[in-house]
């Protein structure tokens, strides 16, 4: 335990104060969260501004309002990148893209909540401009839509410039690394192709309102972790309402289904968390 969380444990008034201002000028369910998961990074924000406890670092909020922007960045998750745990999306690749782009009907619909830099979405567009590609069906890649959403506007305008650092690429395949990015004054760039399908919008996932009327597929992964457990089953719930008939949605690897939402799923590959509307 930091000396910064061990403060907030002690001076638990401060903390539910410092709670209730975020919830109040921000708009953001602090009371949805875990909390420990809160404490830890609010921690994080605290120490390095050096502030002596919460009322302090209240204090500052006030007088540089930058320091949202930090904070905010801090409290959501930003851990991402291109393809991460391949394994996931070597099984979205061959269990659900296929069902996605070979059925007849609407255009897909695939909804990436909690998306942070983008990474995630411009992966699954990637793997069905790939399948499109082999099998004939770039009308059906092309009518698709792809919808990424965050808390967090600083990562969404990341997303929205497709420049990223090279390190975002440390588990991408090497032959999609070559096809569809390219080299930019010391960074990389994703090809227009795979992000024309992209695009991004600012959600709160806890204010329950999809991008999309129907969805063929969603992905919250790492994500729903983080939240109580009253918080994930409406979630789910939610995802559920919002995907189609057979719509697929994918968790995070450390997540799962729990008590009534079991019922309203199937698994179609259980160890990478992947299940279908029933």
């Amino acid at each position: 335990m930091t000396p910064a969380t061990g403060s907030m444990q002690s001076d638990d008034a401060g903390f539910r104060a410092l709670m209730d201002k975020i919830a109040r000028e921000r708009g953001f369910r602090c009371s949805s969260y875990k909390d420990q998961c809160l404490r830890r990074r609010i921690a994080v924000r605290i120490r390095a501004r050096g502030a002596s406890g919460c009322e302090e670092y209240s204090g500052i909020l006030d007088s540089e309002p930058r320091e949202y922007e930090r904070l905010m960045h801090s409290l959501t998750v930003n851990v991402t990148k291109f393809f991460r745990n391949w394994d996931t999306y070597a099984a979205i690749s061959s269990k659900v893209i296929p069902a996605l782009m070979d059925e007849a009907g609407p255009a897909p619909q695939v909804w990436s909540a909690g998306c942070a830099t983008g990474e995630e979405p411009y992966s699954v567009a990637m793997l069905m401009h790939q399948y499109a590609a082999a099998s004939g069906s770039r009308t059906r890649f092309n009518s698709a839509s792809i919808i990424g959403t965050d808390i967090d506007r600083v990562c969404l305008d990341h997303a929205e410039r497709a420049i990223y650092q090279e390190s975002a690429l440390s588990e991408t395949p090497p032959d999609i690394r070559r096809k569809y990015f390219r080299d930019e004054g010391g960074f990389v760039a994703l090809q227009q192709e795979v992000r024309r399908p992209v695009t991004f919008e600012y959600s709160d996932l806890l204010g329950f309102c999809a991008p999309v009327e129907k969805a063929h597929l969603i992905l919250c992964r790492n994500v729903v972790i983080y939240f109580q457990r009253a918080a994930q089953d409406a979630l789910i719930a939610h995802f559920h309402e919002t995907l189609v008939p057979g719509g697929f949605l994918v968790l995070g690897k450390v997540e799962t289904l729990l008590g009534d939402a079991r019922r309203l799923f199937t698994p179609v590959h259980a160890r990478e968390r992947i299940f279908r509307k029933c």
